[in-house]
């Protein structure tokens, strides 16, 4: 279901920080690496064959802010991120989606805060292996602890519709995307190469090496329970690319299989840090919460010191954990998931 707001691990000793306030030069660290369905009736055409009616109009939008939070759109045809996807449907059903399509919840679509639209994208499920190209023509999730909310469809062939929300890989389709977004443009698909499409290059600066700092008390290799109780999460059941293939209908992408590796982990960001001191003295403050990892990330231009909390059992868990670190003062916390 769509996905407004947060589900524990020691959250008492976070609580306790509430009274705190830490000035710092955190800044939010995304990860960005170089790297349809049949409706009542009879069935859709298939998403390689999409009208441009379905695509709705091209559209990147102007910044914009939600529950104090801004984001800003951008084309960026090098976007990878790793998270937490949620799912959205009859609510919304029928409705006009951000870019003047209209949503079907029994399509292969998608909403991204900051993909121009349309885009396509590929969605893996970090827990069982399946793999979707999914269209995005909308805006979302809000909730700051999500990156996509997908149609009720593609969470189906997800495999987390009951669930609700999923781990996921979301690489964007650069070749397909601009295609569709020449269409939407009223150009031919061969114009996606020229100048009907404006192409921008990502402003975020590469990450090219991690290196640990420090290994806190209490942490635990990967697999077992710490002393606070975060274990990492353990490796589910996973179907084979036949038994997907066969829930899929007529008209639908293909679902498939890719290897993932075990078990990811969920993590709670509490900041990235120019100043290592800004940086020891956050994970001081959080270590009574559980295990705490200070790492170097060494970007293009200068050295991060990134602070995070975990791993945690559940996104739940991860939910709770993250609210309550975002009012003890650290606003630009956030859930991140390691694959």
């Amino acid at each position: 279901m769509r996905s407004r707001g947060p589900g524990g691990l020691g959250l008492k000793s976070v609580l306790a920080l509430a009274a705190l306030t830490l000035v710092s030069t955190a800044c939010s660290e995304v990860r960005f690496l170089t790297q349809a369905a049949k409706t009542a009736g009879g069935p859709a055409p298939a998403q390689t064959e999409i009208a441009a009616t379905e695509l709705g109009v091209y559209k990147v939008g102007n910044p914009y802010q939600i529950d104090g939070t801004w984001y800003y759109p951008q084309t960026d045809f090098q976007y990878d991120e790793t998270g937490v996807a949620s799912w959205y449907g009859p609510q919304f059903h029928g409705k006009a989606t951000a870019n003047g399509a209209a949503f079907d919840m029994n399509r292969v679509t998608a909403a991204h805060r900051t993909l121009p639209l349309p885009s396509y994208v590929r969605v893996t499920n970090l827990d069982n292996g399946r793999s979707l190209e999914v269209l995005v023509n909308d805006r979302g999730p809000f909730a700051k602890n999500r990156i996509i909310d997908l149609s009720r469809r593609s969470a189906q062939l997800l495999g987390f519709e009951n669930k609700g929300t999923a781990l996921v890989r979301v690489e964007v389709l650069a070749d397909r995307s601009r295609r569709a977004q020449a269409v939407a443009q009223g150009l031919s698909p061969d114009s996606a190469t020229g100048s009907g499409v404006a192409e921008a290059a990502p402003e975020s600066a590469p990450v090219v090496s991690v290196a640990s700092i420090s290994a806190p008390s209490g942490s635990a290799p990967s697999g077992q329970a710490s002393s606070s109780g975060a274990i990492q999460r353990p490796v589910p059941e996973r179907q084979t690319a036949a038994e997907v293939i066969e829930e899929a209908r007529p008209g639908e992408p293909k679902v498939e299989m890719l290897p993932v590796a075990g078990s990811p982990s969920i993590f709670i960001q509490a900041g990235a840090f120019s100043r290592y001191d800004n940086a020891q003295r956050s994970k001081a403050l959080l270590q009574s919460v559980g295990p705490v990892e200070l790492s170097q990330v060494q970007t293009s231009t200068s050295p991060l010191f990134r602070v995070r909390v975990g791993p945690v059992a559940s996104v739940q868990d991860a939910d709770a954990l993250l609210a309550a670190i975002s009012n003890a003062g650290f606003p630009d916390a956030r859930i991140v998931v390691t694959d």
